[in-house]
């Protein structure tokens, strides 16, 4: 479980001035507060020094000692999912010990942009029942329960929500313009192009390296043609696919056994190229809102129709009928693999038959039947396919099947989340021998699967989780499966070093109870809470990874894990290569 950081700010306690009391009599006891600050990407005005320094003033006029700080800095305010602070703070005042009355925040926004008023309500009325008020200190309003002070309090909170919908509106339109104009919007340039910055006029002032970016209000970037070795290999892989009729696996280790390297310095994958075949750019078009994901919901699809582009607006590598063509046969490839499931259980039927049982290896060298993996994403585990052709593997076998299932799981997510992250210009690698994860040259990911297990009785069901490959990474992610192990149900993402481990540490058992924090319910949810956490400053990281706050060393204390202490930051090279099935066993 994520801790937030929380710290007694020296210069925000408050200097009680001497005064003349009676003997007989006692001063009153100093009202004890908890102060939350947030800060995402709005304006100056809204920095943490200054809700802090109005905190600040509030507490000191109305006798107020600040004793604990919730922080939620570089983090939205349209959900609670990612605002470990927030938690933090409702954790605290649902266990009916916290060690203040009540509750300071700057104001209504930096409490949140839920964009359901009640949300926000509903969290305020948590700590209200806790008996801690909540108190807006940069309000005209009262917070005392008045008509007058929920009447401001609710229209504060619907501006808030609507200050984020105008905001989104203004930012999708700004990049609706720029791709209109057919000027790039931003992130790395595709394969085998390159960024070219120019002024008002149009004039090019340079190509822009990685990393760089343009330092003008005025100053636009366009796509131009990269170097031509990027160029030729690009015309290659059309050329092998659409007239040699490669396959794309093929033509990937064809380009990997020359040393080539494809996007990002990584080596070719089947996906990668379907990728870059299917990509629109290779012709000069520029193409906006294929996807969308606005105000922290679900990501969605768009149909052609809501697609913002710019034809032609640099010119192509590749001529349009040999991407017409390339893009005929990747649908081609596509129908030939819709088997329907009677062919897939025929095929792996015959096959029982002729052999007398079925493992992964038997499978993956017969010819006529598709790899272990359809199966599995079409049946949802592969011992769901050995059920319907009447086969029961013995126990150690059965061991090696929920191997290559729990394989196929990290991989597909890891895939989708490498690819969502290139997609927005965030370099990342999967070294698949460990199952991490490393994001933007620092950020380190253990990747794990919690699967159903039964303790038998009336006990609530349990997951268990294999040792990690892994346990120095910063996070964890958790991918847990439903009940039946058929289907992912959830996410969690949390620190590797809150993770209970057992006795022995060859396994994991955790509760329903234990999952309930740090639940991210879809992977939409968990790429958010990634950017979220790529946004904090990478010092911040080094420290949060080095050495836990004093709040995670008791939680950990009180799981009976050792303590973790300073140690020197490993590196770990990786690449995004999946391992052959026979080595993943």
């Amino acid at each position: 479980m994520k801790v937030s950081e929380r710290a007694t700010v020296p210069h925000e306690r408050k200097t009680t001035e001497t005064t003349t009391a009676k003997p007989d009599q006692k001063s009153p006891a100093m009202p004890r507060a908890a102060q939350y600050v947030r800060m995402s990407t709005d304006p100056q005005e809204y920095s943490i020094d200054l809700q802090v320094a109005v905190i600040a003033v509030y507490a000191a006029r109305r006798g107020i000692e600040i004793v604990r700080t919730y922080s939620d800095p570089g983090r939205s305010g349209l959900t609670i999912a990612r605002r470990i602070g927030l938690q933090q703070l409702i954790d605290d005042v649902e266990s009916g010990k916290p060690d203040f009355d009540c509750v300071l925040v700057s104001d209504v926004s930096r409490w949140g942009r839920f964009q359901d008023a009640d949300e926000s309500a509903y969290y305020e009325f948590i700590c209200k029942r806790a008996g801690i008020s909540v108190h807006y200190c940069s309000e005209e309003f009262e917070n005392d329960g008045s008509l007058s002070s929920v009447i401001l309090k609710n229209l504060k909170r619907a501006g808030a929500a609507g200050f984020s919908k105008d905001l989104s509106r203004n930012v999708f339109l700004g990049q609706s313009n720029i791709v209109k104009r057919g000027y790039w919007r931003g992130g790395a340039a595709p394969y085998g192009l390159r960024r070219m910055l120019v002024d008002a006029n149009g004039k090019r002032k340079g190509l822009l390296q990685r990393g760089q970016h343009k330092n003008l209000k005025s100053e636009r970037i366009i796509l131009v043609q990269g170097p031509s070795s990027e160029v030729r290999i690009v015309r290659r892989i059309f050329s092998s696919f659409v007239m040699q009729k490669k396959n794309r696996t093929q033509i990937a280790n064809e380009l990997n056994a020359e040393g080539t390297l494809s996007p990002g310095g990584k080596q070719w994958t089947a996906l990668t190229l379907s990728n870059l075949l299917a990509n629109e750019i290779y012709l000069g078009h520029i193409i906006f809102n294929r996807h969308s994901m606005k105000l922290a919901g679900r990501r969605t699809d768009n149909p052609p129709e809501m697609w913002i582009r710019h034809d032609n607006a640099f010119k192509g590598i590749i001529n349009p009928r040999l991407f017409a063509r390339a893009r005929q046969r990747l649908a081609q490839v596509a129908n030939n693999k819709k088997e329907t499931d009677q062919q897939l259980l025929d095929a792996l039927a015959a096959l029982l038959r002729r052999k007398g049982r079925l493992s992964v290896h038997i499978i993956q060298a017969a010819k006529g039947v598709r790899h272990p993996t359809v199966y599995t994403n079409r049946f949802g585990s592969l011992m769901r396919a050995y059920e319907l052709v009447g086969f029961r593997p013995q126990a150690r076998y059965r061991f090696l099947e929920v191997a290559v299932e729990i394989d196929r799981t990290i991989c597909s997510v890891v895939d989708d989340i490498i690819i969502d992250l290139r997609g927005h210009g965030v370099n990342a690698s999967f070294l698949h021998e460990l199952y991490l994860l490393t994001i933007s040259g620092g950020l380190t990911v253990s990747v794990a699967v919690a699967r159903a297990v039964s303790d038998g009785g009336t006990k609530s069901r349990r997951w268990e989780i294999r040792r990690l490959k892994y346990q120095k990474a910063e996070l964890t992610l958790l991918i847990r499966m439903d009940s039946g192990n058929s289907r992912i149900s959830d996410y969690f993402l949390l620190p590797t070093v809150a993770l209970p481990l057992t006795k022995d540490r060859k396994k994991l058992r955790v509760s329903d109870r234990l999952f309930a924090r740090m639940r991210l319910d879809s992977l939409e949810a968990v790429m958010g809470a990634l950017y979220g956490r790529l946004r904090v400053s990478r010092e911040e990281r080094r420290m949060t990874r080095v050495l836990p706050l004093p709040d995670q060393r008791r939680s950990l204390a009180k799981l009976g894990q050792p303590m973790p202490t300073r140690s020197k930051r490993r590196v770990v090279k990786c690449d995004h290569r999946p391992a052959p099935i026979e080595k993943r066993r």
